[in-house]
């Protein structure tokens, strides 16, 4: 008989399960966990919290993101996007919090999260391709704020600026969204990459997992 990586990894935890119950120890509390990538380092410091800051922007960052994927699909390093958008939110005078959202890889309900964990009601989500959105947490799930859908158009001067207008909704403005290049031969020249892209960043999705507080720190 042969198992499959999922069915190994289920006998492993109920094994692992069973062990607890009979010692009648209860499971040590989750010691922080650092990836370091790159020029980035990721350490995720337990269960996020809900902010109350009205002059704070969250990230929301992608399962795979600075991790297991470490440059969009332009090879544009995860640590120089990071730096980008958060010096946008620096200039207009706000702060900023990262969260690691692992129960989706779809960026448009990673920046709703983002949104919804942040004080100010604003927040920015990030695929590991590069895929970006601003988002509002009484907006639906898949409307949003500014829609920024094709990474290989996404520089990093745009990061920057996404970060500015985020922090600029965050302080009850409504700036000129940012804007777009647009390159109908982007979609077919990337399109398999993306998808690959995709799925990889998919696979490390956990339904189980609540959004994890992250901090981070550049090389």
């Amino acid at each position: 008989m042969t198992f499959d990586e999922n069915t190994l990894r289920s006998v492993i935890e109920e094994v692992l399960k069973e062990m607890g119950e009979v010692s009648g120890t209860a499971a040590p509390a989750a010691a922080p966990v650092t990836v370091a990538a790159g020029k980035l380092t990721i350490t995720e410091n337990g269960e996020a919290r809900k902010g109350t800051a009205a002059d704070e922007v969250v990230i929301g960052l992608a399962p795979a993101f600075g991790t297991k994927q470490v440059k969009t699909i332009i090879d544009l390093p995860h640590d120089k996007v990071l730096r980008e958008i958060i010096a946008g939110i620096e200039e207009e005078g706000l702060k900023w919090r990262i969260i690691k959202v692992y129960h989706t890889s779809d960026v448009s309900f990673i920046a709703h999260v983002a949104a919804e964990y942040s004080g100010s009601g604003i927040g920015i989500g990030i695929q590991s391709k590069g895929t970006t959105v601003i988002h509002q947490k009484d907006l639906p799930n898949l409307s949003n704020l500014e829609l920024f859908s094709q990474a290989p158009l996404i520089d990093l001067d745009t990061y920057r600026k996404i970060g500015k207008n985020a922090a600029k909704y965050a302080k009850g403005e409504s700036p000129t969204p940012v804007p777009t290049k647009n390159d109908q031969m982007a979609r077919p020249t990337y399109q398999a990459l993306s998808a690959l892209l995709h799925i990889k960043e998919t696979e490390l999705v956990d339904n189980n997992k609540k959004p994890q507080a992250v901090t981070v720190s550049f090389q």
